[in-house]
């Protein structure tokens, strides 16, 4: 994952100030308040170093993609989708393009039915105007206040968050570690697992096998998520989708398109509208 010189530092919409990291998280940790939005706008390339919250935080994309890795995953968010991080759990995000990202942080204690499992995932109509609206409440906000109605319909929303397939697993095994890197470094790479067995010196079902216990997915399935995810990137940064389906191996613009919409219900054209 590439890093940029503003690696670790946290860029806050308020005055178009730089916040270093920590501070932000301290932050957004010692507060007592049970929800609260946040706006941050980055530049192109910017990554915020690994990091975790004591508190549930949604992030929502609303121009720009972030590809947000854990340690075991890796997710693609578009404009308009988001992530559900539970606290606790340590993220890194990388920004495609300039993002502007707004946040939305809840104390674990206040909904017990909140989701305890990163995910991508929709973000109503209702429910982006909902966050655009929070970012000017401040805490503490008083009981039966706009604010305080607003926060609430922002947890009921947050409670029913559609699931999206945006998530690209990563694996533990250095020998599928070795087939995974190559085919994000090169997406069009279209190596068998024949090939695959070969240069590894593994039997092609023990690939397979090592596949699914590490990722879930077999190898094609792995390798057809890893360039669908990638051409979310590279459309997103204006590329033309002649031009994407090309650099990912696909034989021709029309296969990518049928594979794109079989995976994410919507042609590349109208995926960011």
């Amino acid at each position: 994952m590439p890093v940029s010189r503003n690696s670790g530092s946290h860029s806050l919409k308020k005055g178009n100030t730089i916040k270093p990291l920590k501070e932000f998280l301290l932050e957004v940790d010692q507060a007592v308040w049970p929800v609260r939005s946040s706006a941050t706008d980055y530049p192109a390339d910017w990554v915020i170093a690994p990091h975790s919250h004591t508190k549930h935080q949604l992030l929502y994309a609303i121009e720009g993609v972030m590809v947000v890795h854990s340690a075991m995953s890796q997710w693609t968010v578009p404009p308009s989708r988001g992530i559900w991080m539970p606290c606790g759990q340590v993220h890194s995000i990388r920004c495609v393009g300039p993002l502007k990202m707004r946040s939305v942080f809840v104390r674990p204690d206040v909904v017990a039915q909140l989701p305890i499992e990163t995910r991508a995932v929709s973000v109503s109509a209702l429910l982006s105007e909902l966050i655009k609206a929070s970012i000017e409440i401040t805490a503490p906000y008083e009981i039966q206040s706009r604010g305080e109605r607003i926060m609430n319909l922002i947890l009921d929303e947050l409670a029913i968050l559609p699931v999206l397939p945006l998530h690209l697993p990563q694996p533990l095994d250095p020998r599928i570690q070795t087939i995974c890197a190559v085919l994000q470094r090169d997406p069009s790479d279209g190596s068998t697992l024949a090939h695959w067995s070969a240069r590894l010196a593994l039997d092609e079902k023990t690939i397979q096998r090592l596949f699914h216990k590490e990722t879930g997915m077999t190898f094609g399935q792995w390798r057809q998520q890893s360039r669908l995810l990638l051409a979310l990137e590279r459309i997103a940064i204006g590329e033309k989708i002649i031009d994407v389906a090309g650099a990912l191996g696909y034989d021709s613009p029309s296969a990518f398109t049928t594979m794109f919409k079989k995976q994410f219900g919507k042609t590349p054209s109208n995926f960011f509208k």
